[in-house]
């Protein structure tokens, strides 16, 4: 593992960065409001991606002082410059260049890896999003992401079922919605956070290319 400080604009953003040695491509992760790259969701669904060969990127989308400011967590435009240039970051490291990219997004992340993925178009090979908020990005980006897309939701994350919902009808490429039996937002019951990250994993392999 390697601890990483990537610059944006005036920030400095901590993540780290995990590299197997035949890795098949690296996914950024882009936590929800009021998370960390410290989210144990985000760090269990990372170490099951790892086991499978494929690299990740956990870091910070806002600096600590700006986390402290309420509306800065809800700033999806400022949160996709974050995940933009962190990606632009990790292209221009020799150990990661070559590799295909990915996002994972949660809660409000979901929304940010969706914009970032419609910005920087076929650099993004694969998107999956876990108890998102896709409908929280514009449906200008949801009309233009060419990214395949996998939404996943707790099957009782009741509301945001529907809103992940809306988002889907506006997606134009590959995708698919997933509902987790049983699990609510925080995929906190038994066995369902490993059902996503294993929903996660299989459509990565597939798609990082």
């Amino acid at each position: 593992m390697s601890t990483v400080s990537i610059s944006a604009e005036s920030a400095k953003l901590e993540g780290e960065l995990i590299l197997p040695a035949d890795a098949k491509g690296v996914v950024l992760f882009a936590h929800g409001s009021g998370s960390s790259r410290l989210s144990p969701r985000n760090l269990f669904v990372a170490h099951i991606l790892q086991q499978y060969n494929i690299g990740t990127l956990l870091f910070d989308l806002l600096s600590q002082e700006e986390d402290r400011h309420y509306s800065s967590r809800f700033d999806i435009d400022l949160l996709t410059q974050r995940l933009t240039a962190a990606t632009i970051w990790l292209q221009a490291r020799q150990d990661a260049e070559t590799l295909p990219m990915g996002y994972f997004g949660a809660s409000t992340g979901a929304a940010a890896a969706l914009q970032a993925a419609a910005s920087l178009g076929t650099q993004i090979s694969a998107v999956v999003s876990r108890g998102g908020r896709p409908d929280l990005a514009s449906k200008a980006a949801l009309h233009s992401v060419t990214a395949p897309t996998l939404l996943i939701v707790g099957g009782a994350d009741y509301g945001v079922i529907e809103l992940n919902q809306q988002a889907f009808t506006s997606l134009e490429c590959e995708k698919l919605l997933t509902l987790v039996p049983n699990a609510t937002h925080l995929f906190e019951e038994s066995g369902t956070l490993e059902q996503a990250a294993q929903h996660a994993a299989d459509w990565f392999l597939k798609y990082l290319k």
